[in-house]
């Protein structure tokens, strides 16, 4: 399946998320059945990566949004854990600072932004700032609508730079959420994931879907696509997620760059000299 086709959301479109089924799974019928798939992309990902790396010409932006609990962390760790970190850097952006506040909201995220060569996961984004500042009508509609156009020109501006831009709304179900925060209440190991606004942003569930529905359309594009990954099966969202990726690098037909040596001369060189140390050797 062409995961890249069917889960990308089309500039302009008219997305509503109610009607998409976030325990979609495709052919995979379970976890067992997709893993071979899953390591083939992550193996992929892996090797696109160190040619991304070597060749230094591009840089890949990855954006994850979600509801809580949507699984922005698990993603990262699971689609990312066979890539070399060295070439990788993840940023939050949660509440701003108040010297963040002081300017306008997109100068937090630049310096954030990958490098040539590098990888840039965004686990939370600029987003933040059409999303819960609209929901807890920080914001009115003029605002959010401006920033909607100001977030575009900037996502164009490092696509024009060499960046190439993937977005995943990892779509999980309201049943789904609770299910995920129940496990958090229940499991030592998550307790400290679990807080009381978990709760009260889950009553605003409907405003935030709505949020999220008109940024998805108003900044889906060709350049800077919006893809909504059916994420309640989390393996399967693991799938999707890697091998979007892993198909949009390999896509840039990335390559190792040429030597900047004569690699024949330092040949010569090396066989001469080996040549000689067991020569030298043989005499003693």
């Amino acid at each position: 399946m062409d995961y890249q086709k069917k889960f990308r959301v089309k500039p302009g479109e008219k997305l509503r998320l109610k009607k998409l089924d976030p325990s979609f799974t495709g052919e995979h019928e379970s976890e067992a059945i997709a893993k071979e798939a899953t390591e083939h992309s992550r193996a992929k990902l892996a090797h696109e990566q160190n040619l991304l790396y070597a060749e230094h010409k591009h840089s890949v932006l990855i954006v994850l949004q979600a509801m809580d609990a949507g699984g922005k962390d698990g993603t990262i760790k699971h689609v990312f854990s066979g890539v070399n970190p060295q070439g990788v850097h993840v940023a939050s952006f949660k509440q701003p600072t108040e010297p963040e506040l002081a300017h306008d909201f997109l100068w937090r995220v630049h310096p954030h932004t990958p490098g040539r060569g590098q990888i840039s996961i965004f686990n939370r984004s600029h987003y933040e700032d059409v999303l819960v500042t609209r929901v807890h009508k920080l914001i009115d509609k003029a605002t959010w609508t401006r920033r909607y156009r100001e977030i575009c020109d900037f996502e164009a501006l490092l696509v024009q730079s060499g960046t190439t831009i993937l977005k995943f709304f990892l779509h999980i179900s309201k049943e789904e959420q609770l299910a995920r925060f129940a496990q958090r209440l229940e499991d030592p190991g998550r307790n400290w994931k679990i807080s009381e606004a978990d709760y009260t942003e889950r009553a605003l569930w409907d405003d935030y879907i709505e949020a999220f529905e008109d940024a998805i359309r108003a900044t889906s594009t060709h350049e800077a696509p919006w893809y909504v990954i059916p994420s309640n099966a989390k393996w399967f969202r693991n799938l999707a997620v890697s091998k979007i990726i892993a198909d949009a690098m390999a896509d840039l037909h990335l390559a190792y760059p040429p030597p900047s040596v004569n690699l024949a001369e330092i040949r010569r060189k090396y066989h001469a000299a080996a040549h000689e140390a067991v020569g030298g050797g043989k005499k003693a």
